[in-house]
C-alpha cells in the first residue's frame, strides 16, 4: 500500500510549505504531491528612511518601525505568501514607474523562495524514501519551470506522466480553462481537451491511473466559487461551478483511479464520477493553515482517505 499527501494552492506561503514537509514523516507519507498554485500574489515592499526607521503597508494597515523589528515583519508577511523587498524611497518611486521592472522583480522573488523550498525539501527528507511530485498552477508564471526542474528529488511532474509507486501512474496536467483574472496558464477548453488527449495516450493502465489536473471537474461540487458580478465583486450567498468540462468530459470517458485537483479553495471535498473517486483539499494559505488529503492506495484501489489541516 502507497500513501499520499496531497496539497495544493499554497500561493507563496512559507507556513504551509513547511508544514507540507513537516506532515509528511508525521503522517508516514510515502508520497508528497503538491499540486500548484506555488507563486505569490504580491509584493510588498518595505521602505527604509534616511533615519533608518522602516515603514511599510500591509494587511490593511501602515505601519512603521525599527531595525530589531524587521525580520518579524519580513516573516509576517512572507507567512501569508507575500513576498517583502526592501527598498528606498527612490526605488519605489521607479518600480511603480516601471511595469517591466515591477513584474521581472515579481518574479525573481517568486523564484528564490521556491528554490529556497526546494532546497529545504532536499534537506529535510532526501534519502528517507520518500518522493515529492511537485507542479505549477493557472496561477504560477512560465518562468519558475527552470526551477522547477533543477532538482532530482523533488520532481516537476508538469505535463507528465510518473510513477507513483510501482503500480500506478500519474499524469499531470498545470492549466486551467479561463478565469476572470487572466493568469499565466490558461487556455480555452478546446485546448485543455487537446492536451489532456497528449497525456492520456502516455498511461499504460488506466484502472490505476491518476489524473493530477489543478483545476477540476465541471459541475462536481469540488468546483464551486462565488458568483462575481460585473465589477468583479464576489457575492456573498451565491455559489456557482467554474470548473473545467475538458476535464469532466476526459474523467468520465477515461475513468482513471483517482482525480486529484485543487484551483477553488473554497471547495473542499470528494466527489465520485463513475469509478473515478476525486479530491480537493481546499486551501487557506492566507491564514498560514495546511490542508490535505491522505489517501492509501493499493493496486488500483483507493483503500482509504481522510482530510487534514493545521
Amino acid at each position: 500500500m502507497t500513501r499520499i499527501l496531497f496539497v495544493t494552492d499554497v500561493h507563496g506561503s512559507e507556513y504551509v510549505f513547511r508544514k507540507f514537509l513537516n506532515a509528511i514523516p508525521i503522517y508516514k507519507a510515502d508520497v508528497g504531491i503538491l499540486l500548484g498554485d506555488l507563486a505569490g500574489k504580491l509584493l510588498i515592499p518595505i521602505v527604509k528612511n534616511p533615519d533608518n526607521t522602516y515603514v511599510s503597508t500591509f494587511f490593511g494597515g501602515t505601519y512603521k518601525f525599527r531595525e530589531k523589528e524587521l525580520d518579524d515583519v519580513k516573516k509576517r508577511i512572507s507567512i501569508a505568501g507575500y513576498y517583502p523587498i526592501i527598498v528606498t524611497k527612490e526605488e519605489l518611486d521607479e518600480i511603480e514607474r516601471n511595469p517591466e521592472l515591477k513584474d521581472r522583480l515579481f518574479v525573481e522573488n517568486i523564484k528564490a523562495r521556491l528554490r529556497s523550498w526546494i532546497k529545504l525539501a532536499e534537506e529535510r527528507l532526501k534519502g528517507k524514501n520518500v518522493k515529492i511530485f511537485i507542479s505549477a498552477g493557472n496561477d504560477d508564471p512560465l518562468e519558475i519551470e527552470e526551477v522547477l526542474n533543477e532538482s532530482d528529488f523533488v520532481i516537476n511532474v508538469g505535463m507528465k506522466k510518473v510513477w507513483v509507486d510501482e503500480h500506478h501512474e500519474m499524469i499531470t496536467l498545470p492549466y486551467s480553462n479561463p478565469t476572470p483574472w487572466n493568469t499565466p496558464r490558461e487556455v480555452p477548453e478546446e485546448k485543455l481537451e487537446e492536451m489532456i488527449e497528449d497525456l492520456v495516450k502516455k498511461i499504460e493502465n488506466m484502472e490505476n491511473a491518476i489524473f493530477n489536473f489543478h483545476v477540476p471537474p465541471y459541475d462536481s461540487g469540488l468546483d464551486l466559487a462565488p458568483k462575481l458580478s460585473k465589477d468583479l465583486t464576489p457575492s456573498v450567498s451565491e455559489m456557482i461551478p467554474v470548473g473545467s468540462v475538458a476535464v469532466r468530459k476526459a474523467i468520465e470517458k477515461y475513468q482513471p483511479m483517482m482525480g486529484l485537483h485543487g484551483h477553488i479553495h473554497e471547495s473542499k471535498g470528494f466527489c465520485n464520477i463513475g469509478r473515478t473517486i476525486c479530491f480537493n483539499p481546499g486551501s487557506e494559505y492566507g491564514e498560514g493553515i495546511l490542508k490535505g488529503v491522505l489517501i492509501d492506495i493499493e493496486r488500483g484501489k483507493v483503500k482509504g482517505y481522510s482530510f487534514v489541516s493545521g
